[in-house]
């Protein structure tokens, strides 16, 4: 129980932090943070696929196999908020006007 509840407060604490940090991140840098932690998450991914191939109990192997599809999810996901970013940067691109004949 004791172990339970500093797992608990690392948690909350972790949570406070974060939120305390990205909230002072200016608005230009959410863009590079953003895919710097898709790719932290990336390798986090592999380190769980690399777990649940290691992992001998159903439970454990049902749990990490839906653990590491919802990581994937966000993974894939980050990827297209930060790419929909980078295309507020990118000049417009001009229209072709078609000709008449």
């Amino acid at each position: 129980m004791e172990q339970l509840l500093a797992q608990l407060a690392i948690l909350v604490i972790a949570a406070f932090l974060g939120f305390e940090l990205i909230s002072r991140v200016p608005n230009l840098l959410h863009t590079p943070l953003m895919s710097a932690t898709n790719a932290i998450h990336g390798v986090i991914l592999v380190g769980g696929m690399i777990a649940l191939a290691a992992s001998d109990d159903v439970f454990t192997q049902i749990v990490g196999f839906v653990a590491v599809f919802f990581g994937a999810l966000n993974v894939v996901g980050g990827f297209w908020v930060t790419n929909r970013m980078l295309g507020m940067f990118r000049p417009p691109v001009p229209k072709v006007k078609k000709r008449k004949r």
